[in-house]
């Protein structure tokens, strides 16, 4: 559409307003058939995952190419997110490719063993500095926590233990400190690589697994801007060190990952739920943006129906305030991908007409706005809470103004009408927030509002006579310019 030069795109304007919570969906073999990738966009993903812990760089580009020509032939915006490995600590490999520990008997780690000897007494770990970080007294957990190990005492390269809970191990599997502790790095030297290549390719988001602190965040930053890179950063919470400095790292980061796999091993299952909702609430607060992830609908992987606690344990993620929910294995390696993704859509609308709609700014009641856009947003959001108000249109060019806007809680659907196509893909991951492609070239008022109008009534986000909040700069292409808020009535057609 070109009315007066303006030129708007309304992918995700009609179906998507319909659910505010985003679903992330990890890509893999499962979604590497064109026909399942393109269901698997149209039954609601909204942000796709390339787990860097797999595969190539070459397998990643053509996942990444493949999601964003899809996209754009069924119309609609999907953000990418590369998930960097990170620095999991792991022991090594077995000989038989598994043993069974059994509960009371000795079980040795050894940073000096050859790395394929592995047995039913000891194997090969491939963290070196583990002795100088574990004593008498820890608790190892292997396997996400599936199986625990008491140290009795640390000679030489050797932790020795005494099995607590035992159970079948396997190769490379995970290992975890209770309480936290291990210091490892979070960005390794495969890392600094992927960093490269996630720039080349032009991803929306990289999450740092492991993040320790803000120096992490920022570390993973300086790379990524060094190498051409324009992603946004996600801190995946996943140590207990990283619930200690969680302030500092969510305002070093522009996302966080509540990473419930590790972290509930490392902080205990008991702690996870209110962990989990003080995390979310924290970001919100924060201005930034959170994801739920691991395990949502876990049974989904060989089942094509969720059981009812995972369909609760989805429902209390979206009534907590994240922005989004995420998919693993259940995408990346399941047997019912497409059906996984509608399942979290309908959970996540379910869920989302029990919350309160309105609710104001709480967290800046005693704070002055740091931005003159800032303001704006939180005006227009009282404003739209108050007000029988049917949409909201930012005209943004960072979309920062549809970012605090979408930390108030509400129903009422926030457009971001944008002309840049990074900018259309970030705001994916925000609540409640739609990109539109908006081209403006003339700034007069009539030729704006005839542009809006038009785009929400022939998606069916407005009607004539309904009231839309519209929010813009007065001074065209800067980024945090927004100064204006007008509320304006869709005329007749």
């Amino acid at each position: 559409m070109t009315p007066g030069n303006t030129t708007t795109g309304t992918a995700a304007l009609g179906a998507s307003r319909r659910r505010r919570t985003k679903i992330v969906a990890t890509l893999g073999p499962a979604t590497d058939d064109p026909d399942v990738l393109e269901r698997l966009i149209r039954a609601g993903t909204d942000v796709v995952r390339i787990n860097f812990s797999h595969g190539s760089a070459q397998e990643w580009a053509r996942r990444v190419r493949a999601t964003r020509e899809t996209a754009a032939r069924v119309g609609r915006y999907v953000g990418v997110i590369g998930d960097l490995q990170g620095p999991k600590i792991r022991v090594e490999s077995f000989r038989a490719g598994t043993v069974m520990l059994t509960a009371g008997r000795a079980f040795v780690l050894d940073t000096e063993m050859d790395p394929a000897a592995g047995d039913e007494r000891s194997v090969g770990v491939a963290y070196r500095r583990l002795p100088d970080e574990v004593g008498a007294g820890d608790v190892l957990l292997l396997d996400d926590g599936q199986i625990v190990l008491e140290v009795d005492e640390v000679r030489d390269s050797r932790v020795h233990c005494r099995v607590a809970r035992g159970g079948r191990l396997s190769n490379r599997k995970g290992l975890n400190k209770q309480g936290g502790g291990l210091s490892a790095r979070a960005l390794t030297a495969k890392d600094h690589a992927d960093i490269e290549t996630a720039a080349a390719l032009e991803l929306d988001f990289i999450a740092v697994s492991f993040a320790r602190n803000a120096a992490d965040i920022n570390e993973a930053r300086k790379l990524l801007r060094a190498a051409g890179g324009e992603a946004y950063v996600i801190a995946k919470i996943e140590r207990a060190e990283a619930v200690e400095n969680i302030r500092s790292i969510i305002d070093a980061s522009d996302v966080i990952m509540v990473a419930r796999g590790d972290l509930s091993v490392e902080v205990g299952y008991a702690s996870m739920t209110s962990l989990q909702k003080g995390l979310i609430r924290e970001a919100r607060a924060r201005d930034k943006v959170s994801i739920t992830a691991t395990q949502m609908l876990e049974s989904m992987i060989g089942s094509a129906s969720p059981t009812r606690a995972e369909v609760s344990d989805v429902a209390n993620a979206v009534m907590d305030g994240t922005d989004a929910v995420m998919l693993s294995a259940e995408t990346a390696i399941g047997q019912y991908p497409v059906e996984a993704v509608a399942t979290m859509a309908n959970v996540c609308a379910g869920a989302e007409k029990h919350e309160t709609a309105g609710g104001g700014p709480s967290h800046h009641d005693d704070d002055p706005f740091r931005y003159v856009d800032e303001a704006i947003a939180m005006a227009a959001m009282y404003t739209a809470n108050h007000l029988n108000v049917k949409a909201i249109v930012a005209l943004t060019e960072s979309g920062s103004t549809a970012l605090w806007m979408s930390r108030v809680r509400s129903d009422i659907p926030i457009y971001a009408f944008t002309r840049h196509e990074f900018t259309r893909r970030r705001v994916t991951l925000y609540r409640g927030v739609y990109p539109v492609s908006f081209d403006l070239e003339h700034m007069d008022p009539a030729h704006v509002h005839r542009a809006v109008f038009a785009a929400l009534l022939r998606d069916g986000a407005a009607r004539p006579g309904d009231l839309v909040l519209l929010t813009r700069g007065e001074t065209e292409g800067v980024a945090g310019g927004t100064n204006t808020m007008q509320i304006v009535t869709v005329p007749e057609v």
